[in-house]
């Protein structure tokens, strides 16, 4: 399978493949975890501070996945870690129906994030440059349609499936929708043609320069400003003691389903820096919603919608800027970014636990992504639109 490459018929086929690797590793792989959270901690599986601890060493996984993944892209290993990463994250999913103690399922949500972080460095990458050769760049961010796609599955599973199902057997309804999904993208993506490793002219250039350098750094900050509402805005929800119809969870998914054509379009309108300019400032107001209106469904509404309808934003956008500063970077730079971005989520879980630990609650908590998105959006103002 790896040593017959197929020209597609159609660039779109590449990006749906692409997309539905996200929603297996993304959707019903990581985020599953955020609607699932107060389930398990009702059910009594594992305590709101445990839940904080597990989303953690996911995050831990997430890191060292998007390393590994440049490690086995640079020594020609990069298609059969795709495939095998992708199945393995879908059986992944399948074994957390058996984990019924919290030391077990520590363990599967790392390798889980691991697997997370090779295939979000080298399918995105992967289809990105098969796109820049046919000059259709300016589509790639329609990959992480996926992404959202994966939440609003995920959280309709979830929701669907929470009177009938208790405990550790909560995981089922994902996997089964993960594993066939899992199969077909790692067929196809395995098959796509693409670059050899190391063949870009600049492929060993620094990619910490005068130009690149902020756009990384706000990057990290929006890392830890986004993950905060995203892995718990449904365990504040149930804090609070307030009954959503939707759920926070579903709004969302919902609000990022339309998110990364807005931004993907606003991008190429306007340019992806002005564009970052208004994500970081509009994820901010989110995140401040659950600050400044405490106990209240409309700080709820606010942060779902408005961070829901930004966070892929700031991917696709970041990704892409930064191959306009980097052209012949490939996975190299994906791994870069996202070992940012994934280095500053494992804050946010830890300075939530630990602030519930120390006696705060846990929307309190939320000031550090607020913190942090406003770095974002000052560093942001020193990006260059383009190198020059």
């Amino acid at each position: 399978m790896l040593s017959q490459p197929h020209t597609p018929s159609s660039h779109w086929w590449p990006i749906l493949a692409a997309a539905v690797s996200l929603v297996v590793v993304h959707g019903f792989g990581r985020f599953v975890f955020t609607p699932l959270l107060p389930l398990l901690v009702d059910d009594g599986l594992i305590t709101l501070a445990q839940a904080a601890s597990l989303a953690t060493w996911n995050y831990v996984g997430y890191l060292a996945g998007a390393m590994l993944a440049l490690f086995l892209y640079q020594r020609g290993h990069g298609r059969k870690a795709l495939l095998m990463m992708l199945l393995g994250n879908g059986l992944i999913t399948l074994l957390q129906c058996w984990a019924n103690d919290y030391n077990a399922l520590a363990l599967l949500r790392l390798i889980n994030g691991i697997g997370n972080g090779v295939v979000f460095v080298l399918a995105p990458a992967l289809v990105l440059e098969y796109l820049a050769a046919q000059g259709k760049a300016q589509l790639s961010g329609l990959m992480y349609l996926g992404v959202g796609v994966g939440l609003l599955s995920s959280s309709a599973l979830t929701d669907l499936t929470a009177s009938a199902l208790a405990g550790s057997g909560r995981w089922l309804p994902a996997a089964v929708v993960a594993i066939p999904l899992s199969v077909w993208s790692a067929w196809y993506l395995a098959r796509l043609p693409g670059h050899a490793p190391n063949t870009g002219r600049d492929d060993h250039s620094p990619l910490w320069d005068k130009a690149s350098t902020p756009l990384f750094l706000a990057y990290a900050g929006a890392g830890l400003g986004y993950i905060l509402p995203m892995t718990f805005l449904p365990a504040v929800a149930a804090d609070w003691q307030l009954t959503m119809t939707p759920s926070a969870w579903l709004i969302v998914a919902v609000a990022s389903l339309p998110s990364t054509w807005l931004w993907n379009h606003l991008g190429a309108a306007i340019g992806d820096k002005p564009a970052l300019l208004w994500n970081y400032g509009i994820q901010a107001t989110g995140v401040a919603a659950i600050l400044l209106l405490p106990q209240q469904i409309a700080g709820l509404w606010l942060c779902a919608v408005l961070v829901g309808g930004t966070f892929l934003g700031a991917v696709l956008l970041t990704q892409r800027l930064a191959r306009s500063l980097h052209p012949h970077q490939g996975p190299r730079l994906s791994a870069a970014l996202i070992a940012l971005y994934g280095f500053t989520q494992l804050l946010g879980p830890w300075l939530a636990r630990m602030g519930i630990e120390g006696g705060a609650t846990l929307a309190s908590t939320f000031i550090w992504g607020l913190v942090a998105l406003v770095w974002a959006f000052v560093l942001m103002l020193k990006v260059p639109a383009r190198r020059h």
